[in-house]
Formats: structure tokens, C-alpha cells, sequence
């Protein structure tokens, strides 16, 4: 048999096919392979974007878990940002108070200055040296001072509070000076005034305390605290006065104004008539027929006459059994009864009664016992400065 040629798909034969020539193009065999890897990119991309739990959920219907579960998320957050919001404004609104408390703390402070300027004021006016604040100005004003007020508001708090700090340790610096000054002053008179065998009777005193005055250490501005530092201070000033008093009451001032000239002291001396030792109980000031006598000190004139030895005589009773008497007088400007100031005019320099010549025979006694004058004269120069005014 014949052998058969092998026929192209298109009916021609094979042969013929060879001859022409091969066209160009994407083989099948890459086609299908980019195509399948394409295939398997694309399955691989959705099992992954279906394997995402949320989507997952969406996937498999389960829409109302996953919204809210969002829904929580987001209700976190906002509770998150409350949170924020209101530990911001808690902040702003405990800077706020303090600032108000310290404002009101300021203004307290502000009328306790005042107290201490009247307490140092009537110190002055009882010859106390002590210290004083400046008057209060608007820089006081912590919340007013620019060196505050241009600050953040939490440093605004801390600037002001050290403002208000400082504006106590002034206040109680000047308690401090003015008790100490009266405390201080009140003891030396009294000391003074024992040496002459005169207690004064003080306001409130009491022998068994004592102790210098230190401000109360209490942690924190105390406003009540300072006016009972203030009140304390008010009650030494008191003290000092009632003192004061004492030295204007007690015999201890110059009878006769400019210099004292002493002819005669206290104690022995030779008579000057008989020439034999004789007790003299006072002291003599040779001064000129008619110069004015004063009052030594406060009291009622409890004698005008005329005493034996003593001639015309003025006696004056001070209290606490002191008595002060004034002898060979030429006239009286005063009479029984009468109340007396410190150098109050009481009668005229004399000779009469057992006298050499014009002079002014001063004598004190306690209890009706001649003591040494000069004793009190020299206690009045010590205590002179606190009647200064």
C-alpha cells in the first residue's frame, strides 16, 4: 500500500504546513502559567482578607458582633478622652481654689497688718521702740504683682503662696519686736521699781510663766493663730503701761526743774546747830527763796501745815505705803486732798522750821520710814526713757 502523508489540522498536508513560515505569539504552555500563578495570588489575597477576624465576622454574618464591637472601641476612647478632659480641668480648677483661698489668706493678712501698725503705734506712744510694717500697697497683692500674674497658673499658685509666706514672717517679725520690747521694758521697771520696795500690780500677770515670745510653728499660714499673737502683744503693751504708770506714781522724779544742787545728803552728818552727830532723813537742794517745788510723782496731797523741825511742810501719799514730804516751804500752792500728776507745782522753796537758809528738804518714807531719796532719784534717771513722750 501506498504510504499516507500526514495531513495539517487545516486539510492540507504537513508538508506544506513546514514550508510556511511560524508565527509569533505567547506560547500556551506561559499563558496557562501566568495565568494559573495570577489565579493562586488572587485565592491566597481572599483567604487572607477572609481570615481577618473582623471581615471574617462580616463574611460570616456576623455584622452586629463586630459593629459592636467597634461601637466599644469607640465608647473607650471617649471615656478615655473624658478622663483627660476632666483631670485637665480638675487641675485648672484646684489651681483656681488655691488661688482663691490664698486671695482670701491675703486679705485676712492684709487687716493683720493693720492690727500690728496700731499695736506699734500705741508701743510709740508709750515710748517703745519697735519695729514697723510699711503701709500695705497694691504690690502686696499677690495676685495682682506682675511677677505672678505673668506666670502659668500652677507657678501663679506657688509665687502667691510664697507671697502670703513671706507677709507672715513680716507680720510675725514686728509681734516679735513689739512683745519683746514691752516684755523687756516691763521687766526692767519692775526690777527698778522692787529695789525701792514698790510692786507695781501688772494686768493679767502671773509669777509662775514666763518665757520670750516666739511665734506659733503651726504648718501652714494660720490667720487665728496671729491675732492671738496680736492679742498676746496687746497684753504685754498693757503691762508696760500699768508699769509705766508705777514709775509716774512712785516718788522718783525731780522735785525742782534744771540741775539739782545737794547741800545735804542722807544718813549721819554733824548738826548743823549743834555740831554733834544727828540722823538727817531726806535731802537737802539749796535753791533761792521762791522757786517753785514740784510733785516727785503721782499722788494725793495728804499733809499742809507745818511740822516740828520741819517748818512749813507739804506731804504727798504715792500708794503702796510710799509717802514723799517737802520741808521748810515759804508758801503752799496746793492743799489736803488734792490730786496730783507728776511735776504738778506744789509749794514755794523756803527756810522756815529748823533751817540754816533757803532750801528744799526732800524726804521719802515707807510705811513711815525715812529711806534714802537718792535711791529713787537715781532709779527715775534709769527709768526716765520710758517717759520719754
Amino acid at each position: 500500500m501506498p504510504e499516507k502523508k500526514p495531513v495539517s489540522p487545516f486539510g492540507r498536508p504537513a508538508s506544506a504546513s513546514r514550508r510556511k513560515p511560524a508565527v509569533h505569539g505567547i506560547r500556551p504552555a506561559l499563558f496557562y502559567s501566568v495565568f494559573a500563578g495570577l489565579v493562586a495570588t488572587n485565592i491566597a489575597t481572599l483567604i487572607a482578607f477572609l481570615l481577618t477576624p473582623d471581615i471574617s465576622a462580616l463574611v460570616n454574618g456576623q455584622n452586629d458582633q463586630v459593629l459592636s464591637a467597634y461601637q466599644d472601641r469607640i465608647a473607650e476612647l471617649r471615656v478615655e478622652v473624658d478622663r483627660l478632659h476632666s483631670r485637665h480641668y480638675a487641675q485648672t480648677g484646684d489651681i483656681n481654689l488655691q488661688l482663691q483661698e490664698i486671695a482670701q489668706q491675703q486679705d485676712m493678712l492684709s487687716e493683720q497688718q493693720q492690727y500690728v501698725k496700731v499695736l506699734a503705734g500705741k508701743a510709740a506712744e508709750l515710748g517703745l521702740a519697735s519695729a514697723t510694717l510699711p503701709p500695705p500697697s497694691p504690690a502686696d497683692n499677690p495676685l495682682v504683682d506682675p511677677s505672678v500674674t505673668d506666670r502659668p497658673a500652677a507657678e501663679q499658685a506657688e509665687a502667691a503662696e510664697a507671697k502670703v509666706n513671706e507677709m507672715i514672717e513680716e507680720s510675725r517679725l514686728a509681734l516679735t519686736n513689739l512683745s519683746q520690747s514691752a516684755t523687756s521694758s516691763t521687766g526692767v521697771i519692775v526690777d527698778e521699781l522692787k529695789k525701792l520696795g514698790i510692786t507695781p500690780v501688772l494686768p493679767d500677770s502671773d509669777e509662775g510663766v514666763g518665757g520670750p515670745f516666739i511665734p506659733a510653728v503651726a504648718g501652714g499660714p494660720d490667720a487665728s493663730g496671729m491675732v492671738d499673737d496680736a492679742n498676746a502683744v496687746m497684753a504685754a503693751l498693757m503691762r508696760f503701761k500699768a508699769a509705766r504708770q508705777a514709775i509716774d506714781s512712785a516718788p522718783v522724779h525731780k522735785p525742782l526743774t534744771g540741775n539739782l544742787r545737794m547741800t545735804s545728803s542722807f544718813g549721819n552728818r554733824a548738826d548743823p546747830f549743834t555740831g554733834r552727830m544727828a540722823f538727817h532723813a531726806g535731802l537737802d537742794f539749796g535753791e533761792p527763796r521762791g522757786t517753785t517745788v514740784l510733785s516727785a510723782g503721782t499722788g494725793e496731797v495728804s499733809f499742809v501745815g507745818q511740822r516740828s523741825g520741819y517748818g512749813n511742810t507739804v506731804e504727798i501719799d504715792h500708794g503702796n505705803g510710799i509717802v514723799s514730804r517737802y520741808g521748810h516751804l515759804s508758801a503752799f500752792l496746793v492743799k489736803e486732798g488734792q490730786k496730783v500728776t507728776t511735776g504738778t507745782p506744789i509749794a514755794k522753796v523756803g527756810s522756815t522750821g529748823r533751817s540754816t537758809g533757803p532750801h528744799l528738804h526732800f524726804e521719802v518714807r515707807r510705811n513711815d520710814q525715812a529711806v534714802n531719796p537718792l535711791g529713787f532719784l537715781e532709779a527715775g534717771k534709769v527709768l526716765e526713757k520710758y517717759l520719754a513722750g
